[in-house]
């Protein structure tokens, strides 16, 4: 059976201040159930992980390349050095916006 993820992404929404909260939805997460996977925004990743037992983190996007010119891109190695385990991409508003396909 494949394993459930449970994934929240605060999308440009949030301040270092609202990760308090992340302990509170932690201490609430039944014993049993999917894996439950925050994606802060980028400035907020380092600050955000280990703030819960039982909650990951994940960046919200990262840029195919290892390093490179890429101003505001994060590199998957980059986003794994902060402690993030996780990465969404793929996202409507990425395709549409910055148009990447």
């Amino acid at each position: 059976m494949a394993r459930k993820i449970a994934a929240g992404n605060w999308k440009m929404n949030g301040l270092a201040a609202d990760l308090g909260e992340l302990a509170s939805l932690g201490a609430a997460l039944p014993a049993v159930g999917p894996e439950v996977v925050i994606c802060p925004p980028a400035p907020l990743l380092v600050s955000a992980v280990g703030r819960a037992p039982g909650i990951s983190i994940g960046a919200q996007d990262c840029h195919m390349q290892a390093a490179g010119a890429f101003t505001g891109d994060s590199a998957a190695s980059m986003i794994a050095d902060s402690g993030a385990a996780y990465v969404i991409v793929g996202h409507s508003e990425r395709r549409e916006a910055h148009e990447e396909s």
